[in-house]
């Protein structure tokens, strides 16, 4: 098929350097608007965003789907956004059923801005950001927990102060140390007869995973 169309080509190119200039320009202007458009490529992720699609990946799997249990607290949930969590990224009344249609776009955008980039899950060594992050989306105390693990203002905002005790840990150490803790905050929690299997499978598997990528 190329070998002919390439004399058809060759001809009306020779047809078209026959008209006048001015006609030769109208149809090379023409040529380009319905020439098809090249997309520049996609930009390779960076690491903090491979980071974070790890970590994520993590965080849903644990959260599961749409859930509306009524012994939990935080009403009807999915891909682990409350119903308030919505509402409050949203700036508007939710329902229900706003809930059960939640993309996956939107979680992850809820979860990188309320959760991953609040509380500085960037800035933290491999492991301990997944460790830190499932903690705080699993648990509304969990900074203020792990600041008086740390001998910091338990005030719930991660800073500098923050991060530089963080960093006086060995990273597997530090996320031994988190989810321990974690699995002691859980225990003292009313619902902790009803959830205690679920919640201690998540923070084992979470343990593992952050100790993993640490490479410890």
């Amino acid at each position: 098929m190329t070998g002919q169309a390439e004399p058809i080509i060759a001809q009306l190119a020779a047809l078209i350097a026959m008209l006048p200039a001015a006609y030769q320009a109208d149809i090379a202007a023409a040529m380009a608007r319905t020439a098809p458009v090249t997309l520049p490529p996609k930009p390779a992720p960076t690491a903090a965003t491979a980071r974070f699609d790890a970590c994520i990946a993590v965080v849903l799997t644990n959260e599961g789907g749409f859930a509306n249990n009524p012994n939990d607290a935080g009403g009807a949930t999915n891909m682990g956004i409350t119903h308030a969590t919505l509402a409050a990224w949203r700036n508007a009344d939710v329902s229900v059923t706003d809930v059960r249609n939640l993309t996956l776009a939107e979680a992850r955008d809820v979860y990188r801005a309320n959760y991953w980039l609040r509380n500085r899950c960037d800035q933290m060594p491999a492991g301990v950001d997944l460790a830190v992050l499932d903690f705080a989306v699993n648990s509304g105390g969990a900074i203020r927990e792990i600041q008086r693990k740390l001998g910091v203002n338990p005030d719930g905002a991660v800073g500098p102060l923050t991060l530089a005790a963080m960093s006086l840990f060995d990273p597997a150490d530090l996320i031994q140390k988190i989810c321990t803790l974690r699995l002691d905050y859980l225990r003292q929690l009313d619902a902790w007869e009803t959830f205690q299997k679920g919640w201690t499978r998540r923070v084992e598997a979470v343990r593992a995973k952050a100790l993993a990528m640490a490479g410890g």
